[in-house]
C-alpha cells in the first residue's frame, strides 16, 4: 500500500494502486481514532456508502462493519475512490512516522517520562457515547494534543455500557431519559487481555482492561460488566455518573485503584499521575499504599506521590465537589489500606479541610489537593476562585498564600475546525495545522479579502442550518406531530439572518434563559423585519438535574409561541456533532453564566475558528481573551448581592448590547453588502483567540510547569 522512495533519499511514502493493501490498510485505519479529527482519514470511508455513513454517525469502524460487500468490491474498482484512500493511508502512514513536537524538543539526556491522564470521561466522536460535557471534551482533546505533539501519554477511564444518556424532549417540552445498550463490538476497541481484581470494600471486582487508539495515544478503559461479578458490581460501569453516593464512590474506587493497577499490568509505568477532575483521587491513595508496601515510609511515599501528580480542578461550584462519609470511605479502601499497614483513616484526615474534624465528609477535591504538589485551575480567574475557595485546605488565610495556578483550558483545533474553514484558511493565511507551528499564521487574517470572508461565513450558516432543519425535522417526526408541523421543520430559520447560538450543559447557573428575562423586549428585538436575528439552543441537564430540566422545558415552551416560532429553536440530544455544527455556523456565540461559576468554559472559543463572535459574562476564559474588540462582554465583572438583581441587570445590558451595537454591527452593510464594523472585529477575533486558546499550548504548558519534574518511576 504505501513504500518508501528510499531510492531518492526520501522517507515520504508512494502511494500503490492496490485494492486488497487499501482494503486491508483502510481496516486498520478504522481502528485508530486518528480519523476523529483528520478529515482526510474520513473521507473514503464516506464516499464509501454515504447513505449508511450517516446511519453509523461517522464511524468508520461500524460502516465497515455494515458495509454491503457488493458495494466495497464496486468502490474499490473505481480509480477516485482508490486515489482519495490512499491519500488517506499516506497522510495516516506520515503521521505515524514523522519527527514530533516532542522529539524535536527534547534530548536523550532528559530524565525518563511518561504521563498516566485519568479522567472519568472521553468525548472523542459523537458515535462514541462515553462523555457528558466539557470536563469530557477538555480530556479528548487533550489526549489528540498529546498524541498531535508526541508526548508519552496514556489515558485511563471507565467503559460505561450506556454512555451519558440519550436525551428526547416529550410534547410537553419535559426530557424523556433514555440509556441505550451499546454494543462494545461496534466499537473500535481492543481487548489488553488483561483482567484484574479491583478491591472494593469487602469484596474484589473482576475488571477487563479495554484500548483505544487515538493516534500515538492509547487509551485504557475499563469493564466491569463481566460474567461471575456480582449484579451491583456489574453495574459500576453501567451509565456515566448515575446512581446514589454509595455507587459513585464505589466507581471512584474502580477508577483510581483499579485503573492505577491496570498500568501496572500492562507494563506502562509513569513517572507523572494527572488527575482530570477529583474523581480519580483515589490512585493517589493506591499510589501510596504502594510505595508503603515497597518498604518506603509513609513520609517518603506521600512525598513521591505529591511530587509526581498533577491535579487539575474544575469545579468552581461547591456542589460539584463530591463529598463521601468518612466510615464509608474507609470501609470501601480498607483493602488498600491494609494491605499497607495504613490506618484507615488516612484518606479521610487528609480529605477534609478541617483534618482534626471528624464528622467532616472526605472531599474528592480536597483528597487530591492535600496529594498533589502540582495544581491547578483551567482559566487565570478560575484559578483565583479555587485559591480562596480552599484556603482553609492548606491552612492559611490568605488565599495569596495558597498554591493553587492555572492553566486555561483550550480547544483541539482539528477536531472543531470545519473542513470547508480549515481549506479557507489554508488558501487564505497558509494555516497548515502542524502543532505548535512556528509560523503564526493566524495574525495574518486581517489582511485577507473580505468578500470571500463573508462568503465563508454565508457557506457555514447556510450548511448550519440546514443540518437544523434536518434535525428539527426529525424531532417532529419522531413526536408524531402532523405533517404540515414537520414540513414547517424542514423550512425553519433563515439562511441569512443573525444566527445566535447557546448550546452547553443546561446547569442552572450557566443561564440558558437570562435571554427570557424580558420576553416582551425579546419580542421586539426578534420581530424586527428589517434586521432579522434568530436564536438556536442546545444542551442537556443531568438526569436527576430538575431545574436544569425545568431550563429546557421553558425554553421548549417559548418555541412554540406564536411571536417565537420559527425565530427560536431547540435541539434535543446535544452532543458533539451538534457543537461541532453550531460552533461552525453561529455567528454570535452566547455564554451568560453567573460569575464565578464558570471555571473556563471552551465552547465560545471553537465559533473563532470559524470567524464567529462571542457575547459573554466576563467569566472563565473570557477574562483572558476579551481585549475589547474581538467580541462583546456583557458587564463590567461587578457582582450583585441578590442572584435575582444581577440577572436583570446583567439581563438589560445584553438587550443594550443586541439592540445598540451587536444587531446594527451585523446588519448595517456598505454599498458591496458587507459588513464592515462587524466583519473587522470577526477578523481580529480570528487573530487574538485561536493561537493561544488551543490545546496545543495547554498541553505542552502542562509539560513545561507540570510533567517534566518527574524524573523516577510513580
Amino acid at each position: 500500500m504505501i513504500e518508501s522512495n528510499e531510492s531518492n533519499g526520501s522517507s515520504r511514502p508512494r502511494l500503490v494502486d492496490d485494492p486488497r493493501a487499501i482494503r486491508h490498510r483502510l481496516k486498520a485505519l478504522a481502528k485508530d481514532l486518528w480519523w476523529s479529527w483528520n478529515e482526510i482519514g474520513r473521507r473514503p470511508f464516506a464516499m464509501l456508502d454515504p447513505e449508511l455513513w450517516e446511519t453509523v454517525r461517522h464511524s468508520p469502524f461500524r460502516l465497515l462493519q455494515q458495509l454491503d460487500p457488493n458495494i466495497y468490491s464496486s468502490r474499490l474498482e473505481e480509480a477516485s475512490f482508490r486515489d482519495v484512500a490512499a491519500r488517506a493511508i499516506a497522510a495516516h502512514h506520515e503521521y505515524h512516522t514523522r519527527r514530533t513536537w516532542y522529539d524535536a524538543n527534547s534530548s536523550p539526556e532528559d530524565p525518563p517520562l511518561r504521563i498516566a491522564y485519568f479522567c472519568s470521561e472521553y468525548a472523542i466522536h459523537e458515535s462514541l457515547p462515553q462523555y457528558a460535557g466539557g470536563l469530557g471534551v477538555l480530556a479528548g482533546d487533550h489526549l489528540k494534543s498529546a498524541s498531535d505533539l508526541g508526548l508519552p501519554l496514556v489515558g485511563v477511564g471507565l467503559l460505561y455500557q450506556h454512555g451519558y444518556y440519550k436525551q428526547e424532549f416529550r410534547g410537553d417540552g419535559t426530557t424523556r431519559v433514555i440509556y441505550p445498550s451499546i454494543d462494545f463490538e461496534t466499537m473500535p476497541l481492543d481487548d489488553t487481555g488483561v483482567r484484574l481484581d479491583c478491591p472494593v470494600g469487602d469484596r474484589t471486582v473482576r475488571v477487563r482492561v479495554w484500548a483505544m487508539s487515538m493516534g500515538r495515544v492509547p487509551l485504557y478503559l475499563l469493564d466491569a460488566n463481566l460474567p461471575g461479578n456480582r449484579v451491583e458490581d456489574r453495574a459500576l460501569t453501567a451509565s456515566l455518573y448515575q446512581g446514589d453516593d454509595d455507587i459513585r464512590l464505589q466507581r471512584q474506587v474502580l477508577l483510581g485503584v483499579g485503573g492505577f493497577r491496570a498500568l501496572r499490568l500492562l507494563e506502562e509505568v509513569p513517572t507523572v499521575v494527572h488527575l482530570n477532575e477529583g474523581h480519580a483521587a483515589f490512585a493517589a491513595v493506591e499510589r501510596v499504599a504502594e510505595h508503603v508496601r515497597s518498604g518506603q515510609s509513609l513520609e517518603q511515599a506521600m512525598t513521591n506521590v505529591r511530587s509526581s501528580t498533577v491535579f487539575t480542578t474544575h469545579t468552581p461550584v461547591s456542589a460539584g465537589n463530591q463529598r463521601y462519609e468518612p466510615a464509608k470511605v474507609e470501609a470501601m479502601l480498607a483493602p488498600v489500606l491494609d494491605s499497607a499497614n495504613l490506618d484507615r483513616d488516612l484518606p479521610t484526615r487528609l480529605g477534609r479541610e478541617d483534618p482534626g474534624n471528624q464528622d467532616e465528609p472526605l472531599c474528592m477535591t480536597v483528597l487530591a489537593l492535600k496529594l498533589a504538589e502540582r495544581v491547578n485551575g483551567v482559566s487565570e480567574l478560575h484559578a483565583a476562585v479555587s485559591r480562596d475557595m480552599w484556603k482553609a485546605a492548606y491552612g492559611q488565610s490568605n488565599p495569596d498564600e495558597v498554591p493553587i495556578t492555572h492553566v486555561t483550558n483550550g480547544v483541539h483545533t482539528g477536531t472543531w475546525l470545519a473542513p470547508v474553514a480549515e481549506r479557507f484558511w489554508r488558501e487564505t493565511i497558509g494555516y497548515t495545522g502542524e502543532p505548535l507551528a512556528q509560523d503564526p499564521c493566524w495574525i495574518r487574517a486581517e489582511s485577507i479579502n473580505r468578500h470571500a470572508f463573508w462568503e465563508l461565513r454565508h457557506t457555514l450558516r447556510r450548511r448550519t442550518i440546514s443540518f437544523i432543519r434536518r434535525r428539527l425535522a426529525v424531532q417532529s417526526r419522531r413526536r408524531g406531530e402532523n405533517p404540515e408541523r414537520v414540513v414547517k421543520a424542514r423550512r425553519a430559520l433563515s439562511d441569512t439572518a443573525l444566527t445566535i447560538g447557546f448550546a452547553r450543559r443546561f446547569a442552572t447557573y450557566k443561564r440558558a434563559t437570562l435571554l427570557f428575562h424580558d420576553l416582551d423586549r425579546l419580542a421586539g428585538i426578534l420581530a424586527n423585519e428589517e434586521y432579522p436575528v434568530q436564536i438556536i439552543f442546545a444542551g442537556k441537564a443531568h438526569p436527576a438535574d430538575a431545574e436544569g430540566q425545568a431550563v429546557a422545558q421553558q425554553i421548549h415552551e417559548l418555541t412554540h409561541e406564536s411571536r417565537f416560532d420559527g425565530r427560536i429553536v431547540l435541539l434535543e440530544n446535544y452532543d458533539i456533532e451538534i457543537g461541532r455544527r453550531l460552533t461552525a455556523g453561529c455567528d454570535l456565540w452566547l455564554n451568560t453564566p453567573r460569575r464565578p461559576f464558570e471555571a473556563s468554559g471552551t465552547s465560545g472559543m471553537k465559533p473563532t475558528l470559524h470567524g464567529g463572535l462571542n457575547c459573554s459574562i466576563p467569566d472563565g476564559w473570557w477574562v483572558e481573551a476579551d481585549d475589547g474588540n474581538n467580541g462583546w462582554t456583557i458587564g463590567d465583572g461587578s457582582e450583585a448581592d441578590r442572584p435575582e438583581v444581577q440577572d436583570a441587570r446583567d439581563a438589560d445590558l445584553l438587550y443594550g448590547l443586541l439592540e445598540h451595537e451587536i444587531i446594527p454591527a451585523f446588519w448595517n452593510r456598505d454599498a458591496a453588502g458587507l459588513p464592515q464594523a462587524w466583519i473587522e472585529r470577526a477578523l481580529h477575533s480570528v487573530v487574538t483567540i485561536p493561537s493561544f486558546f488551543n490545546t496545543d499550548r495547554m498541553v505542552a504548558q502542562y509539560l513545561k510547569w507540570g510533567y517534566k519534574p518527574a524524573s523516577v518511576p510513580a
